[in-house]
């Protein structure tokens, strides 16, 4: 008996290592379905669908292998990403796949809905941030970082992480839409619970507030949110130039490109976001 216990033990254990094991799998499974637009393709539809329907709805693919595609739905189906359906006769093969709150997260383009209504927020860039191999390389040198100390394990893969994205064009645009994503959750969440309290009152014409700097702001996201909310408030968005030079024009929004350790942009108030590299980002509001 003791030993059967003990058995039983061991196979949990195993198991739990297993599970650490392939836990890579389920980010590859996300990032998959990111790339293929599965979410996006799922969103589009008012009622579930075959896998053949999604497949042929995938861009850029002529010849999508079903067998594949059907082992990628099974998982996130698993993880409860999306829904299924079995067919009448009980068989997978027919079965219909929909989405889900979930998945919701990783649209690449918003809804007819959320467009309307400007509510479009999404995690799909970080997703495809996270899991590109220029991030994963790092997570390769966490050992070595150990042993040797001194530079984080994303500069002694590629160098200076911000320098790195000024030298590449690819690697910046993945980097400022993923940091852009997030933002723009963040700054959304504390406008809905601190919004009056800092942009609005202590003077005359009711603005304490009337212009605020983003230092570090990406692509603008952030501070176009703050002034679309407040519009009394002008926003300067400022970060390095190689940055500036992919944003977006903004109603309110002056981009500036320059150094935040040589000179900042003046106005009434700072934001500034505090985070951590190359894992996921934790971001620190400061006003000042």
């Amino acid at each position: 008996m003791a030993s059967l216990v003990e058995s039983e033990a061991s196979l949990r254990e195993q198991a739990q290592i297993w599970k650490y094991l392939f836990g890579f799998a389920d980010s590859m499974a996300l990032k998959c379905a990111v790339e293929l637009r599965i979410p996006d393709i799922l969103h589009s539809h008012p009622e579930p669908i075959t896998l053949a329907q999604i497949a042929a709805a995938i861009p850029d693919a002529p010849s999508p292998d079903l067998s594949y595609l059907f082992r990628i739905m099974r998982l996130l189906v698993v993880r409860r990403i999306f829904t299924f359906q079995r067919a009448p006769d009980g068989s997978e093969g027919g079965g219909l796949y929909g989405p889900t709150n979930l998945s919701r997260w990783l649209l690449r383009e918003p809804t007819p809905s959320d467009r309307h209504h400007g509510h479009h927020l999404t995690l799909a860039p970080m997703v495809l941030q996270e899991n590109h191999p220029w991030f994963l390389d790092s997570w390769h040198l966490l050992s070595q970082t150990v042993r040797e100390g001194g530079d984080c394990p994303f500069e002694k893969a590629y160098g200076e992480m911000f320098a790195f994205a000024g030298k590449n064009p690819e690697f910046n645009k993945i980097l400022n839409e993923g940091m852009a994503c997030t933002a723009k959750i963040t700054i959304r969440t504390i406008l809905s619970h601190y919004g009056d309290g800092l942009f609005r009152g202590g003077d005359d014409d009711g603005s304490l507030i009337r212009s605020i700097v983003d230092v570090g702001g990406g692509t603008g996201s952030v501070v176009s949110e703050i002034v679309k909310a407040y519009p009394h408030i002008r926003g300067i968005n400022f970060d390095r130039p190689h940055v500036i030079k992919t944003a977006p024009e903004y109603p309110g929004v002056t981009h500036v490109g320059g150094d935040m350790f040589q000179e900042v942009p003046p106005a009434d108030a700072v934001f500034t976001k505090a985070s951590t590299f190359p894992a996921q980002y934790r971001l620190h509001t400061l006003f000042a």
